[in-house]
């Protein structure tokens, strides 16, 4: 693995150093160049948490990832350069669902000049910096998230309002390497998982976000969001290629299967 090939894939520029200003760059440019996708799952090609499978893929492949996939990569390249980087086993969902859903989730700690810092570039629609952890709210570009204490262990993240999932849990614990790897089997293989049932892409941009769920596109601004179906395996492809920088092969199948849980969901909405 060469940290010079992921800089240049994020579109980092100049010498990386272990200041604030490098780990914001990364971050941003992680986000806003990489897309969070769980293409994989619905094409049925297993993913893990190795560090190289996930350079291979994003790196090599010029793929995107999920947070196993995207905070494991960043997490080694911060720590190439230089930063103390911790990782950790966060909760989606906790705040209503409990421990059990801890390890659905990665997310990364950075300690700097004598600060310690919550990054995380795996959650899709949420941060795009790092941010210092501490208790308040904080914002970046147009979203507003809350950081908050909930006991002497946990930390709790507050999306913004306009994100899919409202909050994570975690601590400053490292992370259990074979709770992760249970979680991440049981998230592309259990049929009640919503990574299984959905198709989902999402990217920053420095003006929007762009999230890619099933059949539906919907473009979320500062100023509101719109939404717009997609009708065919080619506009669909299009999309992927040009929104979100992802080329797939073979993604026939893919489709079928969106195809098909759009019209589960749409056969389980009651007529109005």
């Amino acid at each position: 693995m060469q940290l010079e090939a992921y800089l240049k894939r994020i579109g980092f520029t100049g010498t990386p150093n272990v200041t604030l200003e490098t780990l914001r760059a990364v971050h941003r440019l992680h986000s806003d160049t990489l897309a969070y996708e769980n293409l994989d799952v619905q094409a049925g090609t297993p993913t893990g948490i190795e560090v190289k499978d996930a350079y291979d893929k994003i790196v090599g492949g010029r793929r995107g990832g999920w947070c196993y996939e995207m905070n494991g990569l960043m997490g080694w390249a911060l720590g190439e350069i230089g930063f103390s980087v911790k990782r950790v086993a966060a909760g989606v969902r906790r705040a209503e669902m409990g421990d059990q859903m801890v390890g659905n989730h990665l997310a990364l700690l950075v300690d700097l000049e004598g600060e310690r810092y919550l990054a995380d570039v795996g959650f899709g629609d949420g941060m795009v910096e790092p941010t210092m952890l501490k208790e308040g709210t904080f914002q970046q570009r147009h979203w507003r998230f809350r950081l908050e204490k909930i006991d002497q262990r946990w930390w709790r993240l507050h999306n913004h309002p306009d994100g899919a999932a409202a909050s994570f849990d975690f601590t400053e614990e490292e992370a259990d390497p074979h709770l992760l790897a249970e979680k991440c089997r049981y998230l592309q293989s259990a049929p009640e998982s919503v990574f299984v049932q959905n198709a989902v892409c999402q990217r920053h941009f420095p003006d929007r976000l762009e999230v890619l769920r099933g059949r539906v596109l919907k473009t979320i601004r500062a100023g509101g969001s719109s939404k717009r179906m997609i009708d065919s395996l080619d506009e669909y492809r299009t999309i992927l290629e040009t929104t979100f920088g992802l080329e797939i092969r073979d993604l026939g199948p893919i489709w079928q299967k969106v195809m098909a849980r759009h019209a589960e969901l749409v056969a389980a909405t009651p007529a109005e």
